[in-house]
């Protein structure tokens, strides 16, 4: 009798996750694949991932949610990380003008580094502090 395999989805996507050190990366990817939000979550060392499977027009579509350190000094990784992405998620911090005033460099790395089709999405994230807005 064959092993199943855990690959039972129709759509495999890989997403990445990108902006400054701080903006929230982490805690979209905690919320997202495990419904869970950490007050006290530190800064990501290298690169981690987390998976959600959703079911979309019938389809079961297999999320894959890479994040990475936004400090600079991490940013060797950064071909491996963006290679096969078919998305990339840019956070900034709407608490803190200087990560979307430096929007533009992460911009920049994704063409660097990115397949050129790659959807790019945006999101002011930390909504809750609106009151400390920048």
């Amino acid at each position: 009798m064959a092993n199943r395999v855990d690959h039972e989805y129709d759509y495999l996507f890989k997403i990445v996750l990108i902006g400054d050190s701080g903006v929230g990366k982490s805690n979209i990817l905690s919320r997202f694949t495990r419904n869970e939000f950490c007050l006290e979550s530190k800064s990501t060392i290298g690169v981690e991932f987390a998976t959600r499977t959703l079911q979309v027009e019938g389809k079961t579509v297999k999320a894959q949610i890479w994040d990475t350190a936004g400090q600079e000094r991490y940013r060797a990784i950064t071909s491996a990380y963006y290679r096969g992405a078919v998305g990339a998620l840019l956070v900034y911090d709407i608490t803190k003008r200087q990560t979307f005033d430096n929007v533009q460099r992460w911009l920049r790395e994704l063409r660097d580094h990115a397949d050129s089709n790659i959807v790019i999405m945006m999101a002011g994230n930390k909504s809750d502090l609106k009151h400390l807005r920048a």
